[in-house]
């Protein structure tokens, strides 16, 4: 019985870490990534200022403030710099 439960459970954990890992906002190999650095320029073109950017879910989180002086927190796909989401701060 103990032979059977050990693959069984060796599988369970597996697939239970490849769901957990597999989890990310952006799907980019990060070889494709563009510069932080050129996120920055892009934002700060378009009027953003920005506080603070990072790596998090495999997307570019950036802390900043809109044109207008909304504050907020976005996330951006890596190769392309699309906005995935934003949330406000205020």
């Amino acid at each position: 019985m103990k032979s059977v439960l050990i693959p069984i459970s060796l599988a369970l954990l597996l697939g239970t870490t490849a769901a957990v890992a597999s989890d990310d906002d952006c799907n980019v190999p990060r070889d494709q990534w563009q510069p932080q650095q050129a996120l920055q320029s892009k934002l700060e073109g378009e009027g953003w200022t920005i506080k603070r950017i990072k790596v998090d879910d495999g997307c570019y989180e950036v802390y900043g403030v809109k044109p207008g002086g909304e504050r907020v927190e976005a996330y951006f796909e890596p190769k392309t710099f699309a906005l995935v989401k934003s949330d406000s701060e205020d």
